[in-house]
């Protein structure tokens, strides 16, 4: 599992400095993703796996903004969707059902992060999905798998097909719905929605103007991972995560509170 970077001086004496690390990356995230402009109002959710024993996960007080989350505001849950500590907030469950899925299923993805961007349910609701068009699409569909639309996703029915269409990739289309990503690190799970979210923008901006789209062929798609790897010499998500929390320090540090 990738170690965490984030630091916080004011850590709550009944997290470990492991828990705290997670949750400070993980409210960092929820912050990111309003900064971007990717949250739906509250309606979308993204998780992170608890280190140690007990198959915790922590997930988004539902109906606090994305802006709003701190680290010890998230609230952690076992497998089952049952809250192990006290937390005056509900918890989404749609966004239990899909997170728990992965994260009983994956145990080498710490973080999930599921979006309702509109390009990104735009492109979600096209029949061929992710076109290679960008540079940036090379690097989604080198490990990109698609789950077609079964409702919102309540249904415990649902969560075996959902993780046999994820499989072992690392992006999953939600048709009609949405983006999900999964990482080792909260920061690799970012970096690849950031990757994905402009992946569907590009597209969309690319149908839009009309014209003949140019394709990539596949033999560069299928050597993507390996050209991720030389041009950030295999730091990945390592490399920009620092930076990003810079940028929130500047704007707004209560996400570490």
């Amino acid at each position: 599992m990738l170690k965490s970077v984030a630091t916080s001086t004011e850590k709550p004496t009944q997290y470990s400095p492991e828990e705290w690390a997670i949750r400070v990356d993980l409210a960092a995230a929820y912050r990111l993703v309003a900064h971007f402009h990717w949250d739906d109002l509250v309606f979308t959710h993204i998780t992170a796996r608890v280190p140690g024993p007990g198959h915790h996960f922590l997930i988004n007080p539902y109906g606090m903004l994305f802006d709003e989350i701190t680290a010890s505001s998230l609230v952690k849950i076992d497998m089952d969707g049952n809250k192990v500590e006290d937390s005056p907030w509900p918890i989404n469950p749609a966004g239990f059902t899909i997170h728990s899925a992965i994260h009983a299923a994956r145990p080498d993805v710490e973080c999930v992060l599921h979006t309702h961007t509109l390009n990104g349910v735009a492109v979600s609701a096209q029949k061929n999905g992710v076109l290679p068009i960008s540079q940036q699409s090379i690097f989604v569909l080198s490990s990109l798998a698609y789950h077609d639309y079964e409702g919102v996703a309540l249904r415990e029915d649902e969560k075996p097909r959902l993780v046999a269409d994820l499989g072992d990739k690392r992006a999953l289309m939600l048709r009609n719905h949405g983006l999900l990503t999964v990482g080792r690190s909260v920061a690799e799970a970012f970096q690849a929605m950031y990757t994905f979210e402009a992946t569907c923008n590009i597209q969309v901006r690319a149908q839009a103007g009309g014209g003949e789209l140019i394709t990539i062929p596949q033999n560069i798609i299928d050597t993507a991972q390996a050209q991720a790897r030389a041009v950030t010499n295999a730091l990945g998500a390592q490399l920009l995560w620092p930076g990003l929390l810079r940028r929130l320090d500047r704007i707004d540090p209560s996400y570490r509170t």
